[in-house]
């Protein structure tokens, strides 16, 4: 760093000027996470290091070369979760599939009613649907269950002066595992700040995972879907019950449409 301020000339300063703005502008950007918008970077990069070193500018040339060196490194770290989910659903795809018979059917109408219920009495609840990917890295478990989901229970975790009524219920195939769990909330800014703890746990865990998030908001008693970091507000009941199906059979969906309350 120090070669950068070898010199006093104008020329010199103004070059140096250009990166500490660049710095800051790139910062700004890289903390908002677009595919397309990482692409026009890396092109923008790409003529800004050739017009850099057409005109002289020796240190903001170098500076642009720095970026696109470290493009790969950073391209890893800003989609690491979209990666991770590409690598594991490459790998399912040649893992066998278990063959253990679910109850399936039972199961979505014992959930689809509970999640009425809530909704109807304005209870929050916040209800993860396991496909494939484990989950237990990210999960801060609570109080492990281990029994059929029934409208009941789901209820009687999710009532107010209920112990674990504020984490989220797990569910894999036909199984409450456990409740009570803490998930990671999601740090995207551009989600709409009227969401609370649960949508925002619900988005942070289903940005990093395959999993389905169903949320009951106590302020409007509207059930929210949320997958791959899209959420659905006031999702259509037979919406819900196609994909909690797909859900909890392990396999994946089409992507929703992504509603926000604002």
């Amino acid at each position: 760093m120090a070669s950068l301020f070898d010199s006093a000339t104008l020329p010199a300063l103004l070059d140096k000027l250009i990166v500490a703005g660049l710095v800051y502008a790139c910062s700004l950007i890289l903390k908002k996470e677009a595919a397309l918008r990482f692409l026009v970077i890396l092109l923008s990069l790409v003529v800004a290091e050739f017009v850099s070193n057409k005109l002289g500018l020796t240190a903001t040339a170098s500076f642009f070369n720095l970026l696109l060196t470290s493009a790969p490194v950073i391209l890893a770290v800003i989609f690491q979760s979209d990666i991770k989910r590409a690598l594991f659903s490459f790998w399912k795809r040649y893992t066998p599939v278990e063959s253990a018979t679910l109850d399936v059917t039972t199961t979505v109408d014992e959930l689809s009613k509970g999640l009425h219920e809530l909704a109807e009495r304005r209870i929050g609840a916040l209800i993860v649907i396991i496909r494939q990917m484990s989950i237990d890295h990210l999960v801060q478990i609570g109080t492990e269950i281990d029994a059929k989901v029934t409208s009941e229970l789901l209820n009687s975790i999710f009532l107010p002066y209920s112990p674990i009524h504020d984490g989220a219920v797990i569910i894999h195939r036909e199984k409450i595992t456990s409740a009570g769990c803490i998930l990671p909330l999601s740090q995207n800014p551009d989600i709409a700040k009227s969401f609370g703890t649960r949508h925002r746990a619900a988005l942070g865990i289903s940005e990093q995972t395959d999993v389905l998030v169903l949320v009951v908001s106590e302020e409007t008693g509207k059930i929210s879907i949320v997958h791959e970091g899209k959420i659905t507000y006031d999702a259509d009941p037979s919406e819900i019950r196609r994909l909690s199906r797909k859900a909890i059979e392990g396999r994946r969906a089409a992507r929703v449409t992504a509603v926000q309350e604002h």
